[in-house]
């Protein structure tokens, strides 16, 4: 089975992930998004990303736009707690974008906040939906210590899953 794990990454814990996959899967490519082949001799495509606005960041939907028939596990870091109605409608609303293909699985885990977002969200008032509340400063916190050894090692468990689903 020929396959290819594609990343994009801005604050480096995608980026995390995606090294993490291509050790427990040796025989897959690794590429960052920008250096994207063409997908189709792919029989199993890996897509990491980071959550931007409720769904995959712009660099990995414009790839995703190039993807037809194809099988697609998805893998994704978010601020929010990954058991979170958020983190579930992120990964719904991400695999909308590509219906034709057939989505194997996804995973999705904690990822420390790019810290420059966590600055402007310190300036809103408390009452804003990402004002700077005790409760949202311990999600802060909470997702600075992530993706972990936890987060890598049930990463690489879950894609491994996906490639043996596949060849037998």
């Amino acid at each position: 089975m020929k396959t290819l794990i594609v990343y994009s990454s801005k604050t480096g814990n995608t980026r995390k992930l995606a090294q993490a996959l291509h050790l427990a899967l040796s025989d897959a490519e690794l590429c960052r998004v920008e250096m994207a082949p063409n997908p189709e001799p792919y029989d199993l495509i890996l897509l990491g990303f980071w959550i931007e606005n409720a769904v995959a960041d712009e660099k990995m939907k414009h790839y995703m736009e190039r993807l037809h028939g194809k099988k697609v596990g998805l893998f994704a870091t978010l601020g929010a707690y990954p058991d979170s109605k958020h983190a579930a409608e992120s990964l719904r609303a991400t695999a909308s974008l590509i219906p034709d293909c057939d989505i194997a699985g996804h995973f999705i885990c904690q990822g420390a906040i790019d810290p420059e977002l966590i600055e402007w969200m310190n300036t809103l008032p408390k009452d804003h939906g990402y004002g700077p509340t005790e409760t949202r400063k311990k999600l802060w916190d909470d997702a600075g210590g992530h993706p972990n050894d936890e987060d890598l090692k049930a990463a690489c468990e879950w894609a491994e899953g996906l490639v043996e689903k596949e060849t037998v």
